[in-house]
C-alpha cells in the first residue's frame, strides 16, 4: 500500500516549484497532483495516453477537443489519449489529481 495526505502532497509540489507532482507509477498507470493557480496558463500538450482528472479544489472552465463545460470540486473528467486539452478561466485556485493509463511517458 502506498498512502499519501493531500498536505504531504501540496507541501512536496510547492517545494518542486512545478505545477505537476507524480506521486505513484506501477506497469499500468501514473497518478499525480496537478495544481493551477487563478491566472495560471494551462500549457500542457495532449497526451499518448488515456487520462483522468478528479477535480479536488478550484473552479474552471475546461476544454477538450471542441466540447467546453465549467468544473468544480467533486467532478471527474476522462480525456482519451490524443485529445487536446486544457483548464482556462480558473476562477479559484485548482488542485486536481490526475490519472494516466499507462503511465505517462
Amino acid at each position: 500500500m502506498d498512502l499519501r495526505s493531500i498536505a504531504d502532497l501540496l507541501a512536496e509540489q510547492s517545494a518542486s516549484g512545478r505545477a505537476y507532482l507524480e506521486f505513484l507509477r506501477s506497469d499500468a498507470l501514473s497518478v499525480g497532483l496537478y495544481v493551477l493557480r487563478v491566472g495560471d496558463i494551462d500549457r500542457q500538450q495532449p497526451h499518448g495516453e488515456d487520462e483522468i482528472y478528479v477535480v479536488m479544489s478550484g473552479r474552471s472552465r475546461f476544454t477538450a477537443g471542441d466540447e467546453t463545460r465549467d468544473v468544480v470540486p467533486g467532478d471527474t473528467i476522462f480525456v482519451a489519449a490524443g485529445v487536446p486539452h486544457r483548464f482556462h478561466d480558473i476562477t479559484d485556485d485548482m488542485q486536481l489529481i490526475v490519472v494516466f493509463a499507462p503511465p505517462e511517458t
